[in-house]
């Protein structure tokens, strides 16, 4: 009896725990997706019945009229915001405010593989930007080009087996392939060739690399909801050896020194040799109330966690753009054309090189969505809202890139809404593929680049069309993840050019 009653009390004990904050919203007049005890307002997506973007997207249209809407992740107030001037506040104006993605589950290094540039907050995240930024100067990435080059040509050989062969291929994962072996040539020196070797070890390590099942996105949300008891459950933990034996192996074959390839281990061993990095901090303030000093030093470890993140946000944004926009074009031949011949025209004053110089992303961002927290209380001036130390912040990107608002017939794909005089005006917050402000992607330059030359290569000499069974609108996996990932692939049929123009 005694038992029953402690577990009882426990479970009572528990609910009112997690319901506590529950009038948060209410409190401050903000309208609010209602929250269940536990599971917060989105039980969707934990349980895989929809992706995050899409169940954000739903409550975005949900509140046409609203600036900013409420919800709960698990018992912690979030706030969707719906208004670009908002944006700017988050993104860049106070950035100081909100400089927190909070979406690192392991802060205190359990799981190493997530202490990267994309995750880390604070003084270590601005020590590693500090560091990483010289990396993806024009400079280098005009060095880098050659290394696209050979991979496009690679890219163009393999499609073209398969055109003359009438077969279909997959476009997400061709496009993964060949933005596989560009980030294995200019971040690991190595040469992956997963586009003519069909078990590639580094496209399995990058297909490996965005899997979730249920059970990780379950650790994912149980990280969020009590971090201390979980903290030994990793996510990633099936991919550190893999990662740290590769990036060890490179270490030692080049004596711990730069070896003169110029990539990105190159860079960071370069760093490493120089010592501790040293800045100023974000959340440290000396008595006099300057900002302190901070000193984070580029261990192995973290090295190789750079090295990763370059990997895996590298291949697979840069393939779900290009596969997307790929797809678009096969189903809109009048637009096909149209981008062929602006390529051929590129193409024929270079000598049919591909040159450094040159809508899929808008409506298919990587990243549906970007997260903030909150470092320190705040009030937004422009409603009047003060929202707490904590509290975290949703920016809807991809439903910002289909709100006819910002976008007439959002769903139209129509890259030449892109062109400068036809783009002149807009709001730049309302096209956030790469994010902005000071946490925007680091490699937003690269991506274009490998994107670009890709799409170049294939569509110089491809025409590109549906596939029996293709579906006309992709289908996204439903789950509890960062970045959006197409369910059961691309498939699409290409065929040599007749006549090149």
């Amino acid at each position: 009896m005694i038992t029953l009653l402690l577990a009882s009390a426990f479970i009572v004990g528990l609910y009112f725990y997690f319901v506590r904050n529950y009038n948060y919203w209410e409190k401050r007049d903000v309208k609010f997706i209602k929250p269940l005890p536990l599971l917060g307002s989105f039980p969707d997506p934990l349980f895989l019945k929809e992706s995050f973007t899409q169940m954000i997207g739903r409550w975005y249209r949900m509140y046409p009229n609203e600036k900013v809407v409420g919800y709960y992740v698990a018992s912690t107030p979030a706030l969707l915001i719906r208004d670009p001037e908002l944006v700017k506040r988050v993104l860049i104006t106070d950035f100081v405010n909100f400089h927190h993605r909070g979406i690192h589950p392991d802060p205190n290094g359990i799981e190493p593989l997530l202490n990267n540039l994309f995750f880390v907050e604070g003084d270590m995240w601005r020590s590693l930007r500090q560091r990483m930024t010289p990396a993806f100067t024009s400079g280098k990435l005009k060095a880098m080009f050659p290394l696209i080059v050979e991979r496009a040509e690679k890219l163009q050989a393999r499609t073209l087996n398969a055109a003359r062969g009438e077969k279909v291929i997959d476009a997400r994962d061709l496009m993964a392939r060949y933005t596989t072996d560009f980030i294995g040539a200019c971040g690991f020196g190595l040469d992956a060739d997963s586009l003519n070797d069909e078990d590639s070890a580094f496209r399995k390590l990058g297909q490996e690399t965005f899997k979730m099942d249920a059970r990780e996105a379950l650790i994912l949300y149980l990280k969020g909801l009590f971090p201390r008891p979980v903290r030994f459950l990793k996510i990633l933990g099936r991919l550190e050896n893999q990662v740290f034996s590769l990036v060890s192996n490179i270490q030692k074959q080049r004596n711990f020194k730069p070896s003169g390839r110029n990539d990105f281990i190159d860079m960071l061993l370069e760093y490493q040799n120089k010592g501790p990095i040293e800045i100023e901090s974000l959340e440290k303030v000396k008595p006099d109330g300057t900002p302190d000093r901070a000193t984070v030093d580029l261990t192995d470890r973290l090295l190789a966690a750079q090295v990763f993140v370059f990997f895996a946000a590298g291949f697979e944004t840069s393939s779900s753009s290009t596969s997307y926009t790929l797809h678009q074009l096969a189903h809109n031949p009048e637009v096909l054309k149209k981008v062929q011949k602006e390529i051929d025209t590129v193409l024929s004053r270079h000598g049919n090189k591909l040159s450094y110089d040159a809508e899929g992303m808008r409506m298919f961002p990587s990243l549906g969505y970007l997260m903030r927290k909150c470092t320190r209380d705040y009030t937004f001036p422009e409603i009047n809202l003060s929202i707490d130390k904590g509290t975290m912040i949703t920016i809807p990107a991809q439903s910002l890139h289909k709100d006819p608002l910002y976008f007439d017939n959002p769903e139209e794909f129509r890259p030449e809404r892109f062109d400068p005089q036809n783009s002149k005006g807009r709001n730049k917050l309302v096209y956030l593929p790469f994010g902005d402000g000071p946490r925007a992607c680091i490699g937003e330059r690269l991506g274009l680049m490998q994107s670009l030359a890709g799409m170049a290569a294939l569509l110089s000499k491809f025409d590109v069309e549906p596939a029996p069974g293709t579906k006309r609108d992709v289908p996204v996996k439903p789950q509890f993840d960062i970045v959006q990932t197409v369910q059961g692939g691309i498939p699409l049929l290409f065929r040599e050019r007749k006549k090149v123009e």
